[in-house]
């Protein structure tokens, strides 16, 4: 039995839940995600775990909110003037809505309450504060090329 290593493309099913066993994200039944291992591309936690698993197994991780989306920062909630956001149609309570940022970087960020003036915006991740349990399941692995042998 071989387990991945860096290098290695892990091929994984996975499902994400909250606390209360809501299912917030899972890959295609038929249509496992393609990580490289050791290339940061993955939690580094996935990348941990994938590493100890064998084909076909499953585990669950458990990621608290600071491994996640971060924790919920009451900071990133701002109250600003409507003109301000420059924004396109009719906005509504609950939208995600991308915002300029100083320096011309964009941001994704939802609609708390609107009034005539002003819209109160939360620039916090959506799932910030959470907890999130993920099922990973190691489909398949793909061996990296073995540097010692020569390419066709």
């Amino acid at each position: 039995m071989r387990h991945p290593r860096t290098g290695d493309t892990a091929f994984v099913h996975f499902i994400a839940r909250l606390d209360d066993g809501t299912v917030i994200e899972e890959s295609e039944a038929d249509k496992p995600v393609e990580a490289l291992l050791g290339a940061g591309t993955i939690n580094p936690a996935f990348d941990e775990a994938l590493r100890e698993m064998a084909e076909g197994e499953s585990r669950i991780i458990t990621l608290p909110p600071e491994k996640a989306y971060g924790k919920y920062n009451k900071r990133l909630v701002f109250r600003l003037k409507r003109k301000k956001l420059d924004l396109k149609g009719d906005p509504h309570e609950g939208d995600l809505v991308r915002v300029g940022l100083p320096g011309g970087k964009n941001a994704l960020v939802s609609i708390l309450a609107i009034d005539e003036k002003k819209i109160t915006i939360d620039a916090n991740h959506p799932r910030a504060g959470e907890t999130i349990h993920y099922t990973l399941t190691l489909d398949r692995i793909v061996p990296a090329p073995d540097p010692q042998e020569p390419t066709p």
